[in-house]
């Protein structure tokens, strides 16, 4: 999985790229996270458009990116969530949780409009 960041408005937004699986990618993950708050960052959006699998551990991943940031003072949305991964946040719930959106725009204006 690669992982680059880009600013919008003041947003960070995470563009993955490629699966989403853990070992690794998860430290990495983690890494950016903290890396972020360290500097402030606390509103960051997930673009999730180049992920073309994910797995439980993946989901693991970005519950910890969440979690991460709530606990940090900060939120995390998603953005360009693929029906595949829509469902998997249904079945598990975390569609309760996770604030997705379907458009990059539509994800910066929520931290923006509240």
């Amino acid at each position: 999985m690669r992982i680059e960041s880009r600013e919008k408005n003041g947003i960070v937004i995470l563009d993955l790229q490629g699966k989403l699986m853990g070992g690794p990618d998860a430290e990495t993950f983690k890494a950016t996270f903290h890396n972020l708050l360290e500097k402030g960052r606390k509103r960051v959006v997930v673009n999730l458009h180049g992920v073309d699998w994910i797995n439980s551990t993946g989901m693991g991943i970005l519950i910890s990116g969440y979690t991460t940031m709530r606990r940090g003072g900060g939120d995390l949305r998603l953005v360009h969530v693929s029906d595949r991964i829509q469902s998997i946040l249904y079945v598990t719930k975390l569609n309760l949780i996770f604030k997705c959106f379907d458009s990059e725009d539509e994800a910066v204006a929520s931290f923006l409009d509240g």
